[in-house]
C-alpha cells in the first residue's frame, strides 16, 4: 500500500517563486548549463513518449513519460547534473584536469556520470560505493577509468566518507546532495537536470500542459529542480507537484511530516537503490518544503509491477526498458489515481520522469522474473 501525505506548508496556487531561492534554481542558470550540456558532443533531448494504454487504464487523459534511458549512452538522466557538475568544478579550479581527482558517494548512476565526465574532460575519479550496490553497477563506473573504493553502511555513510577522504586529499566532492558548508556543487547538478524538464516542457504539444507531474525523490535534488522549473516558468499555471520515494527510504515524506530536515536510519534495504537516500540534500529540501503539493511512499513491489507494465507494452503502449529507480514517479501515480487521490480524474494530464533504462541489466532481468535479490558484488571493501 501507498501512503500519501498533502503538504501542510505548501505555498499557495497563486504564490510567486519565491527570490529567496533563484540562488539555488533559476531558469538564468538553467540558460547557463543548456549551453554547455548542448555542445558536448552526442546531446539531443530524449524522446517524450505519450503512454496511452496506461493512461486509459489509470482513468486519467494522458500520461506523458520522459524516458532518459538514452541519455549521452549512460542509460540514465544523471549526465546533465553529475557531468555538468564536474565541467563547472574544474572551471573554478582554474588548474589543469589532470592534476584533479573528483570523488562522489553513489548507488549507481550519479557516480557512472561523474566517472564519464572525468574521462571526457582529463581529472582523476575515485567513486565510493556502498557494500550493497550491485557488481553490475561496479563494473559500469569503472568502465569510465574510475577507481571504485568500497565501503560499509548505506550511501548516506558513503556520503560521509568520500566527503572526509576528499578533505584529506585534497580531491573535489561532486555530490548530488548539500549538506551544512556544501551547496555550490549540488546546486550544479541541480541546474543541469532543469534541462530535462525544460525538454520536456518544449516537447509537449500546446493543448496537453499538464496538471500533474510525479517525480522520484531520493536526496531531492531531481524533485526540487523539477519543482522550480514549473514554478518559475508557469507560477499559478504550474502543475500540482507530487515527490514519489520507496517506503523503505522516506526521508522526504518523513521531513515534511516534522516540517525540517528528517534522516531516516538502518539499511534502506529497498529494490529501488537509486533512491535509497536517508538524509534529505539542504537546498533541495528548501525548495520541496514550500513548492511540493504532497508525497507518496510506495513499496518496491509497486516499482516491480510498473516495471513490468512497461517492458510488456500493456493495453497497446510501445515497450520500454524501465529501471526500478526510474519508474517511481509513474509506480506512485498509478496508485494514486487506483485510489482516487489528488484529484486525478479523466481530464488530468500528467508527466512523469522515467530517468533511467536498465542501468543493471542482471537486476532488471532478475525483477522482471520475479526475483528481488539484488545481486551483490564479490569485491570486498
Amino acid at each position: 500500500m501507498h501512503r500519501l501525505l498533502r503538504n501542510p506548508r505548501a505555498l499557495g496556487r497563486e504564490a510567486p517563486y519565491p527570490d529567496r531561492l533563484r540562488a539555488i534554481q533559476s531558469r538564468e542558470a538553467l540558460a547557463v548549463a543548456a549551453r554547455e550540456i548542448r555542445s558536448w558532443p552526442g546531446y539531443h533531448p530524449t524522446p517524450l513518449v505519450a503512454l496511452h494504454g496506461m493512461a486509459a487504464a489509470a482513468g486519467v487523459a494522458r500520461i506523458w513519460y520522459k524516458d532518459e534511458a538514452t541519455r549521452f549512452g549512460l542509460g540514465s538522466f544523471k549526465a546533465l547534473g553529475g557531468a555538468y557538475a564536474v565541467r563547472r568544478a574544474l572551471d573554478r579550479e582554474g588548474r589543469s584536469a589532470r592534476d584533479v581527482t573528483v570523488t562522489c558517494a553513489t548507488d549507481g548512476n550519479h557516480g557512472r556520470a561523474v566517472a564519464w565526465a572525468a574521462q571526457r574532460f582529463g581529472c582523476r575519479a575515485v567513486i565510493y560505493m556502498h557494500e550493497r550496490v550491485s557488481h553490475g553497477r561496479i563494473q559500469a563506473v569503472e568502465r569510465y577509468g574510475a577507481r571504485v573504493v568500497r565501503t560499509p553502511g548505506n550511501y548516506d555513510e558513503s556520503v560521509r566518507r568520500a566527503a572526509a577522504e576528499a578533505k584529506r586529499k585534497g580531491w573535489i566532492v561532486v555530490s548530488d546532495t548539500s549538506y551544512d558548508g556544501y551547496v555550490d556543487v549540488p546546486r550544479d547538478v541541480m541546474q543541469g537536470y532543469a534541462l530535462m524538464a525544460d525538454e520536456a516542457l518544449a516537447q509537449l504539444p500546446a493543448s496537453e500542459w499538464p496538471t500533474h507531474v510525479f517525480v522520484q525523490g531520493g536526496v531531492g535534488g531531481l524533485a526540487a529542480s523539477v519543482c522550480a522549473f514549473f514554478w518559475e516558468t508557469a507560477g499559478p499555471r504550474r502543475p500540482r507537484f507530487i515527490v514519489v520515494e520507496p517506503d523503505k527510504a522516506d526521508c522526504l515524506y518523513r521531513s515534511a511530516e516534522s516540517g525540517k530536515p528528517v534522516s531516516v536510519p538502518g539499511e534502506l534495504d529497498t529494490v529501488m537503490a537509486g533512491l535509497a537516500c536517508g538524509e534529505p540534500s539542504l537546498i533541495a529540501w528548501r525548495i520541496l518544503e514550500p513548492g511540493a503539493d504532497a508525497f507518496i511512499t510506495i513499496p518496491d513491489e509497486a516499482a516491480i509491477s510498473c516495471m513490468r507494465t512497461l517492458a510488456d507494452g500493456a493495453d497497446g503502449d510501445f515497450p520500454i526498458v524501465a529501471g526500478e529507480s526510474g519508474v517511481a514517479g509513474l509506480a506512485g501515480l498509478l496508485a494514486a489515481a487506483a485510489s482516487g487521490d489528488l484529484d486525478l480524474g479523466v481530464e488530468s494530464r500528467v508527466l512523469v520522469f522515467g530517468t533511467e533504462g536498465a542501468t543493471d541489466p542482471e537486476l532488471y532481468r532478475r525483477l522482471l522474473a520475479g526475483d528481488q535479490r539484488q545481486p551483490k558484488s564479490s569485491s570486498g571493501p
